[in-house]
């Protein structure tokens, strides 16, 4: 069983900088690939970012490319999502997302979810 409990959203001006973390309850958290998504209210929920569980492979979304950092530190079971050069469409529900698979995390399946974490990015 693996439980994934997000926070450090919050508000922010645009141009500013928050971190994200994800605690993952896993006994070996280096087994699950991580990633972040995001829902904005009426639109569907969107990849941002996944990382392989040992860290060495990321990807990212166009829209944050350059602005967001997704890492994580396995040795303190987190993930990690630093965001700068917030924009007001920055603005949703932020979910960490776990799987052993990149590709499925990626695509949106995986098989543990956060409960969310806001970020709202006032212009």
């Amino acid at each position: 069983q693996v439980q994934l409990v997000e926070s450090g959203g919050g508000l922010v001006q645009a141009g500013g900088s928050l971190r994200l973390s994800c605690a993952v309850s896993a006994r070996t958290p280096g087994s699950y690939a991580m990633g972040w998504f995001r829902q904005a209210p009426g639109k569907e929920r969107e990849f941002v970012a996944a990382i392989s569980g040992g860290g060495i492979i990321t990807t990212y979304a166009d829209s944050v490319k350059g602005r967001f950092t997704i890492s994580r530190a396995n040795a303190k079971n987190t993930a990690y999502l630093q965001m700068n050069s917030l924009k007001p469409e920055d603005t949703a529900v932020y979910y960490c997302a776990a799987d052993p698979s990149v590709r499925t995390v990626v695509g949106g399946t995986g098989d543990y979810w956060g409960q969310g974490t806001q970020v709202t990015v006032s212009s």
